[in-house]
Order: structure tokens, then sequence, then C-alpha cells
């Protein structure tokens, strides 16, 4: 059943400019979403500071390697985990156990630099420490999000959520950067612990409750078993299924975000402001990608339109690689952000409406694995291939494996280019 509105809310047309931020109407996700904004903007200005201050501490580029593993790592292996607990504990508490965590962490970091390091490790440690409250969060936020909104709106949150994340990916390094010219990295941590408190306070202030009714299913128990329900689960629901896999391989594939140094100083050659314009040229693609899938709603034919995002995806992955002017390769990243933000959030709302409510933290950490795993592996990947090959081939190879792999989808995930998005999916009944 659908909510009424409050009566102190404000009122927006289903047509009109006011459309694309209509999930705003609602009390508990107005907090959240303008927490997520404060806190998020304050993470991805902590990210390029830790990189900052590991290269001033050590002037390797093997440690800056390590700043990836030690926040990969944590999230891959507790992500299992934090499913699980998300679909047995108050989801709300449990996110605010985490976002507390994270702000003891950046405390922690904002004194120990303070007092002087002389080695990354602290960083590193507190970096790990960080993902895996992440791995934790990231499943409950999950989650809890369609609960905070009815069904026909959910598509506009996921839109909106994404938004917070991209605009936080321009304006956050640009911030940092401006600071880190003036101010000791300490001062940015000590802002982005600061900044935990936007989404702890709205999630003190929500009305909506995070605990999970069981009323048609028994509450599962902590351990293997419950882990085995969310695999089965997965495993028996093809659209979810075939969403992942296609997320995975495509990611996999077409990772040019790991060579963007190489073509600012080598190929492009536009130097260090160059190189951030290319990191910034992703996230205003998908900002504007996410503003048009927010004022366009549920849209037709979403399992075509996900396998052609993915397409495109691949084509502008590969017109970067081979491009040499600088205007261009802009543009095509701007297309690759925008077409990666369609299918995300097609993606992420047909897993989440296809999942019953207490299986949901399972089946987001589960896909936390394919969505965390794909990207990094394919850094890896495309790395390799680039000292093998050079790496406008070794990007141009990894576009070509995204479209080859949205034409398999095309003829064989059947479920996926049959789903409409206007029908109810029913998911699988599963027998304990």
């Amino acid at each position: 059943m659908l909510r009424k509105p409050e009566a102190n809310q404000p009122q927006f047309d289903t047509v009109g400019t006011a459309s694309a931020f209509r999930a705003l109407r609602h009390r508990d996700f107005r907090l959240l979403w303008f927490g997520q904004i404060i806190s998020v903007t304050g993470s991805q200005m902590q990210s390029v500071a830790i990189h900052w201050h590991v290269y001033l501490l050590t002037e390797s580029a093997l440690a800056l390697g390590l700043v990836g593993l030690f926040k990969g790592l944590p999230i891959i292996v507790c992500s299992l985990i934090g499913g699980v607990i998300a679909d047995v504990a108050d989801r709300r508490r449990l996110m605010m156990a985490t976002q507390s965590v994270m702000l003891i962490s950046a405390a922690l970091l904002t004194i120990f630099t303070l007092i002087g390091l002389q080695n990354p490790w602290p960083i590193y440690l507190l970096t790990g420490v960080a993902s895996g409250a992440q791995a934790f969060d990231i499943p409950a936020r999950q989650a809890l999000l369609p609960t905070l909104v009815p069904p026909r709106d959910f598509p506009n949150a996921v839109s909106l959520s994404l938004i917070v994340f991209n605009v936080a990916l321009i304006v956050g390094p640009s911030i940092a950067g401006f600071l880190l010219a003036s101010w000791s990295p300490s001062f940015i941590y000590a802002l982005n612990a600061l900044s935990f408190l936007a989404v702890i306070f709205a999630l003190m202030v929500m009305k909506t409750s995070g605990r999970i009714d069981f009323a048609e299913a028994q509450p599962p128990r902590v351990g293997f078993g419950a882990l085995k329900e969310g695999l089965r689960f997965v495993r028996s629901t093809p659209i979810i299924v075939q969403t992942m896999t296609l997320d995975f391989v495509a990611t996999f594939f077409a990772s040019a975000n790991a060579l963007l140094p190489i073509f600012a100083k080598d190929i492009l050659m536009v130097g260090a402001a160059g190189f951030g314009f290319l990191n910034a040229a992703p996230a205003a693609g998908s900002v504007i990608a996410g503003l048009a899938m927010a004022r366009l709603g549920t849209m037709r034919h979403q399992g075509r339109v996900i396998i052609a995002s993915v397409g495109v995806f691949g084509l502008a992955t590969i017109a970067f690689g081979l491009s040499r002017i600088f205007w261009f390769s802009l543009l095509m990243l701007a297309l690759v952000g925008a077409a990666d933000t369609v299918s995300t959030i097609l993606r992420q709302t047909i897993r989440q409406l296809a999942t019953p409510n207490h299986l949901r933290g399972r089946m987001t950490s589960i896909n936390m694995v394919f969505f965390m795993g794909g990207p990094q592996l394919g850094e890896l990947e495309a790395g390799l291939l680039a000292s093998l090959l050079r790496a406008p081939l070794s990007v141009a190879i990894g576009g070509a494996g995204s479209l080859v792999a949205a034409l398999i989808a095309l003829r064989k995930a059947k479920t996926l280019v049959s789903y409409d998005g206007r029908q109810d999916y029913e998911p699988p009944r599963l027998t304990r």
C-alpha cells in the first residue's frame, strides 16, 4: 500500500520540474538524502587527502596501490556477513553504529596526523577499519531505502541517491585540492569526521523503523545457514543473476580510470590539471544522467535499456582509448559515466524490488562482491594489459569486452531482455 503524504510535506506534481525530486517529499528519505550529501562529500575529500598524505610520506607508487588494497579487501571479505547482519538487526541502528565507527576512524586519523606520522601504516589500518564498517553500512542502507519511499517513487530515490555520490565525486576532490594547498591533511580528516554527524542525526530523527517485519518469514539466525539462504535466493532468481553477472563482466573489462594518469601525462599531454578534469568527467556525465533518470521515472523495456547502456559504455570506452583530442576524451568519459549510471539505477531498482524485504541485506552484500570485485580486478587486468600492449590498446580492448558482454546478454539473458519494469515481479518462494 502506498503511504499518504504527510500534511507538512511539500507537494510535488508528477510532471514538471519538481518531478525530478519527487522522492524528497517523503520526510525520512529527505533526511537521509541531505545527510548523505554532507557525509559522502566528506568521504571523497578524505579519499583524496589520504592518497596525497601517503605520497608525501613515501613518494612510492606501490604505497599508493596499497591504499586501494586496504580499501577493497575488507569490503569483499566482510560484505557477505554484513548482509546477514543487515537482515537480522534494526537497519537504522546498524547504520548509526557503522557511521559512528567511520567517524571514530576519521577522528583517530586526525589525531595521529596532528601528533606527526612517520609512516603510512596507521593510515592503512584506519582505512581498512572504515572500509570494514562500509561492508555493513552499504547492505543496511540499500535494504533500508525501499522502506523510506513507496514503490512508485523508488526508482527516483535510487536516481537521487546516485546523484549525491556523483556530485560528491566532483565537489569533494575539488575542495580537498584547494584545502591541501594551505592546510594539513589532518584538517580534512577532521571535517570528514564531523560530516558523519549529519547522517547519524538523520537516522536518529527518522520515523521509519529499521526493524524487519518477519510476518511472512522466520527471522534468520546469524550464521552460514542465513548466508546460504541468501545465496540460494540469488541463484534461483534469474533476473538478479543476470544483472549481477553483466555488472561484473562490464566493469572487469572496462576499467579505464586506473590508467588515467598515463593518458593525462603521456598521451593527451594535459598534465595534472587535465588529469583532474579527466577524473571529474565520468562523474559529470553521471550527474546529468541521474537527473534525467530522476525526471523520467519508471520507463518501459528496462531490461533492454540496461543492456543498451552497457553497450554504449563499451563503445564510449573504446572511443576514449583511441582518442588523442582532449575535449573528445572528456566527452567520451562523460558518456561512460552517463551510461554506467543509467544501467546502475535500473539494475539496483530491479534487484531491490525483486527481493523480499527480509532478504535485501543479503542480496545487496552478494552484489557487493560483484560490483566491488569487478572494478578492482578490472584495474589489475587493465594495468597488466597496458604493460604489454600500451594503455590505449588496453582500454580499447576492455571496451570491446563490455560490448561483447552486452551482445551476449541480448541473446542469452532472456529474463532480463523481457523485463519491462511496469509489471510486478514475483520473487521465488524459498523453503527453509
